[in-house]
C-alpha cells in the first residue's frame, strides 16, 4: 500500500501541482485509511470495505467536513490507480458525500479590523515593523497564509502597487495592494537592512535567524495582535481574509472581481460571502423600515 502511496503522492506533486497542504492532508489520510486496512492487499479493496470505513470514521467522532475531504481524497488516489493500470475498477466510484452544513465564515467588522491593523508600532524594531506589515498585507490583498509566507520581495511591485502571488495549484495571479500595506513593508524592509544576516534575504517575511516566515509564526503574530486588542471569537489569519472580501462585497464589489482576487477557482466558492451580506442587509431593513 506504502508504494502506491508514494506514487500517488509524486502525481500530486509533479502532475498536478498540488499545494504542500493538500498533498500533506492526503498522505495522512492515506495513512489512516491504511492503518485501517491493517495490512489487506489493495486489491482487496471493494466498494463494502470503503463504506465500512466511513462508518468507521464515523463512530470515532469525525465530523461531515473532515469524512468528505478524506472521501475525496480516497475518490483521487483510486481514480489515479485505475488510470495508471493498478486497478481495474475503481471501488470509490459509488461512493456518496456527506451532506454539509453550509458554515458562514466568521470575519471582522471595519472598527475592529482596525483595532487589529492600528496597534502600536516600535519603529526601532525590525519584527514589530514586520508584524505590522504582515498584518497590514493580509487585510489588503486577502491572500491566503500560505501565499504570504512565500512572497519574495521581487514579488512585490511597489512602483506598480501589486504584488504576484503563487496560490493553489502553483497558479500565479497579480493583486493589487494598498498604500497602507505598501509603506507598512517599506519600513519594514528599511528597517531589515541595518541586519546584515537580513540584508540580501530574497524572502519578503524573514524570521529572526533570517530564515523564511513559516505559517505558524504568521499565526502567533496575529493571536498576538488579537490578543491585545482585546477580540474575542474565531479569529486566525483567515479572518482578515473573510474580512477582506466581506468589506469589499459591502461597499459595491463585483462577485467576480473578489472571485479573482482571491484566487477562487470557481464563483461558487466566493458567493458564500454573499449570504454574509445579505444577512446584515436584512438585519438593517428590519430595523430600519417602519413596515418591516
Amino acid at each position: 500500500m506504502q508504494q502506491y502511496i508514494d506514487k500517488f503522492t509524486r502525481y500530486l506533486e509533479i502532475e498536478k501541482n498540488s499545494s504542500t497542504h493538500t498533498v500533506t492532508n492526503y498522505k495522512v489520510d492515506l495513512r489512516g485509511f491504511m492503518d485501517f486496512l491493517g495490512g489487506d492487499d489493495i486489491s482487496n479493496i471493494d466498494y463494502l470495505l470503503l463504506r465500512r470505513y466511513l462508518a468507521h470514521l464515523k463512530s470515532v467522532q469525525y465530523d461531515k467536513r473532515s469524512v468528505a475531504r478524506k472521501l475525496a481524497c480516497l475518490r483521487s488516489f483510486f481514480k489515479f490507480l485505475c488510470r495508471d493500470g493498478y486497478l481495474k475498477t475503481n471501488p470509490a466510484a459509488g461512493l456518496s458525500t456527506p451532506k454539509l452544513d453550509k458554515k458562514l465564515p466568521f470575519f471582522l467588522d471595519v472598527n475592529q479590523t482596525s483595532r487589529v491593523l492600528d496597534m502600536p508600532v516600535d519603529n526601532s524594531d525590525a519584527a514589530s515593523l514586520r508584524d505590522k506589515a504582515v498584518l497590514e498585507l493580509l487585510y489588503s490583498t486577502g491572500i491566503r497564509v500560505g501565499e504570504l509566507v512565500g512572497l519574495s520581495i521581487n514579488d512585490v511591485d511597489f512602483i506598480g502597487g501589486v504584488t504576484k502571488v503563487k496560490g493553489k495549484g502553483k497558479k500565479e495571479r497579480m493583486i493589487p495592494v494598498g498604500d497602507t500595506a505598501l509603506r507598512a513593508i517599506k519600513k519594514y524592509l528599511d528597517r531589515r537592512c541595518s541586519n546584515e544576516l537580513m540584508r540580501n534575504k530574497p524572502a519578503l517575511f524573514l524570521n529572526k535567524n533570517g530564515g523564511r516566515l513559516s505559517s505558524g509564526a504568521v499565526r502567533q503574530i496575529v493571536d498576538k495582535c488579537i490578543h491585545t486588542a482585546s477580540l474575542r471569537g474565531r479569529i486566525s489569519p483567515h479572518t482578515l481574509r473573510h474580512s477582506f472580501a466581506t468589506h469589499l462585497l459591502d461597499r459595491g464589489a463585483d462577485l467576480r472581481s473578489v472571485q479573482e482576487l482571491l484566487g477562487h477557482a470557481n464563483l461558487s466558492t466566493t458567493q458564500i460571502y454573499t449570504h454574509i451580506t445579505t444577512d446584515r442587509l436584512k438585519a438593517v431593513y428590519d430595523k430600519a423600515h417602519p413596515r418591516a
